[in-house]
């Protein structure tokens, strides 16, 4: 079983919520051993020392640095579906699939307006546990389509995904293996022509993820894939 211990280095107990689930959950005891991650890229194997169901403390057997990570920055930024569970599915199997940030976008055509972050960041919590993964993604609070252009401007790498017809290519023939990317995914009624114009002008490449017309959560996990499969070849 994997722990979230985020200040596990500077301390040796585990939060309330992961005591009181290794503890009276699991019912583990003294001598008994766990495994723990710390969101920055460390993975411990760890034993029970004191098990108490508020502040279990643990000793650490072994530490391995950047312990199943990948060596590119993956920044998603979608805009929130109307369903959230469609939504919390994307941020679910992405972070099991591997990325780096995740950005709420508000678009002009956007279904939903508000996402509640703490729910999401409990998801991904544990996803990246379910996973077996060291890092935590970073998710950020929403920002609006025009915001999120500007603060990309002079990044390399960075991709808008769109139904329109224009001259676009796949992602896979313009990502170079290695690194970092920017991807932008609209709502169901697709960003706006304007959106997609100023897109364009802030260097951003009109990039197709295939032929069928995929749903936000789906043409997101597209991309992150085809981000991951590109770089393990």
């Amino acid at each position: 079983m994997i722990f979230y211990a985020p200040a596990i280095s500077e301390s040796p107990f585990l939060s309330e919520e992961e005591s009181s689930h290794a503890v009276r959950v699991l019912r583990l005891d003294v001598g008994d051993r766990i495994e723990l991650v710390d969101g920055i890229g460390n993975f411990y194997e760890a034993e029970i020392v004191f098990p108490h169901h508020k502040k279990c403390e643990v000793r650490i057997l072994n530490k391995y640095e950047n312990f199943n990570t990948f060596p590119y920055h993956l920044h998603i930024a979608i805009a929130p579906t109307k369903n959230m569970d469609r939504l919390e599915w994307f941020v679910e199997k992405a972070t099991e699939i591997g990325i780096s940030e995740i950005t709420p976008l508000l678009c002009r055509y956007s279904e939903r307006k508000v996402v509640k972050l703490e729910r999401i960041n409990k998801i991904i919590v544990s996803a990246m546990k379910q996973s077996k993964k060291s890092l935590l993604p970073q998710l950020n609070e929403m920002i609006s389509f025009n915001d999120f252009i500007k603060k990309c401007e002079g990044h390399d790498n960075c991709f808008i995904a769109h139904c329109y017809n224009q001259n676009k290519q796949s992602l896979s023939q313009l990502y170079l293996k290695g690194n970092d990317a920017t991807i932008v995914i609209g709502p169901e009624g697709d960003f706006s022509e304007e959106e997609v114009e100023s897109a364009l002008k802030n260097g951003f490449s009109p990039i197709t993820l295939g032929e069928s017309r995929l749903r936000t959560e789906t043409a997101g996990i597209v991309a992150c894939h085809t981000i991951q499969l590109l770089n393990s070849l």
